[in-house]
């Protein structure tokens, strides 16, 4: 044999993908970053095709990818859904649906129940009533189709989870939401909240950025929801600090951004499912997931910031891990890669004076001996 190995183990090039099959949703709620009309003709006809989307299933699946996770917008209202469900899954791919449940029917979940995801289901749920979830999601009728559609999970022992985002119709509603999620089945924690919310990732309405901006929580408000259980957040923050925070210099991909990504409704190949800034998407039309994945994505890895303030700010920063100042945030905030998000920083540093890691009106960038912080909160939350 000459000394060489019968079996040469590859790392693949991807393990997962994100897809966004549409942008379209049947809801238009109050705080969404991207939802397009549900019948929106022109949206409908730059979408993809089925047969493109199976052609790059195909190209996923023969690059290594064992799971992917369908998105919108609202993935259930493509027509050919349970055929490019059936084809990911027939591919041997795990599949996540992300869902508001208002199309979930008796033919989906018995597909599901035939042909099991894999992954739970995660639903959104933006009220416990008609009047707080239609409120948030513009649409009458929608919260009777979602409970609908939950009702038709359970009855058929769908696996699933289900999350919210809080907002001024629902605020009050969180120990109910929480009392009802914790006789689902499939929920094994305490459900997850969107609140500090994403603006706009396409750019496309600067009225639809205010409203999002007012309807997000303070960070103080935030902090309260982080800390109910101060006593498990503490340990998990200080396990999160002790392996993510450090000053990251200019460099502006620091997370995994690049490492698997996201294609939109139209065949964009995303570094990320919110970065949109068109120096790091990827057209499949004229090129492959290998191609963006070997060659585009290092390259726009190794991009560096240039603007002073982030120099100045954020690249000395050791609170940059805890922070969700990244360029996909700096794209939708202010249509740059390396402008710092405010709002960001205020939560990160909102965090960091209740753990401890910062002094009375300190700023991250401005302390030096930042590991021997580190440590100290490592000892308060973690020792015996």
């Amino acid at each position: 044999l000459g000394g060489q190995p019968l079996f040469q183990r590859h790392t693949p090039l991807l393990g997962h993908l994100d897809i966004e099959l549409t942008e379209r949703c049947n809801s238009a709620c109050i705080h969404c970053y991207i939802n397009q009309p549900a019948n929106d003709q022109e949206v409908i006809r730059r979408e993809l095709t089925t047969e493109k989307w199976q052609d790059i299933l195909k190209q996923a699946a023969d690059l290594g990818a064992l799971s992917l996770r369908f998105t919108g917008g609202e993935p259930l209202l493509r027509s050919d859904f349970s055929e490019l469900y059936l084809f990911a899954r027939r591919l041997g791919m795990k599949v996540k649906l992300f869902t508001n449940a208002r199309m979930i029917t008796p033919e989906i979940v018995e597909l599901f129940a035939r042909v099991p995801p894999m992954q739970k289901i995660e639903v959104s749920v933006y009220g416990m009533n008609p009047t707080s979830y239609d409120a948030v999601a513009c649409s009458p009728g929608a919260f009777t189709e979602f409970r609908q559609g939950v009702d038709l999970l359970i009855a058929r022992q769908i696996p699933f989870v289900v999350k919210s985002a809080l907002l001024p119709p629902n605020r009050g509603e969180a120990d109910e939401f929480e009392a009802w999620a914790g006789t689902i089945p499939g929920m094994d924690r305490r459900p997850a909240y969107s609140v500090f919310l994403d603006l706009r990732t396409r750019r496309d309405s600067a009225a639809k950025n205010r409203l999002i901006s007012s309807l997000r929580f303070t960070p103080e408000e935030g902090l309260a929801l982080l800390t109910r259980d101060e006593e498990a957040y503490g340990q998990e923050m200080a396990e999160f600090c002790a392996k993510f925070l450090r000053p990251q210099g200019d460099q502006l991909f620091t997370c995994g951004a690049g490492e698997a990504g996201c294609v939109d409704a139209y065949g964009n190949y995303q570094m990320c499912m919110l970065l949109r800034h068109p120096d790091t998407v990827y057209d499949l039309s004229s090129g492959t997931l290998r191609e963006a994945l070997s060659e585009v994505f290092p390259r726009c890895r190794e991009m560096r910031a240039s603007n002073p303030e982030y120099l100045r700010r954020c690249a000395r920063c050791f609170l940059k891990g805890l922070c969700e100042q990244c360029p996909a945030k700096s794209w939708s905030e202010h249509g740059t890669l390396d402008t710092p998000v405010e709002y960001a920083c205020q939560v990160a540093h909102a965090q960091a004076h209740y753990l401890g890691l910062l002094m009375e009106n300190e700023k991250g960038w401005e302390v030096a001996d930042w590991q021997a912080r580190m440590a100290a909160v490592e000892k308060k939350y973690l020792s015996g």
